[in-house]
């Protein structure tokens, strides 16, 4: 089933959590720097999602970005 209804609607309890894609993030932008890589579009979203877990939304799916536009 799409997700635009629940998405819609606020509803973010469906997927992989912010908490553990910040997590991977967290891992892929530590590798990078000590390879000496820059990901500049990674941090980016990792910061993106670390606003998503100042609005509450730890536990919400990664879709929850939608959730940090309509503010």
């Amino acid at each position: 089933e799409n997700r635009y209804k629940t998405m819609n609607e606020g509803k973010f309890d469906f997927g992989f959590a912010v908490e553990w894609m910040r997590k991977d993030l967290s891992i892929c932008l530590a590798e990078a720097r000590r390879n000496g890589a820059s990901l500049p579009v990674t941090a980016l979203v990792d910061a993106f999602y670390s606003e998503v877990e100042k609005m509450g939304g730890k536990r919400w799916d990664t879709s929850s970005l939608l959730a940090r536009l309509e503010r």
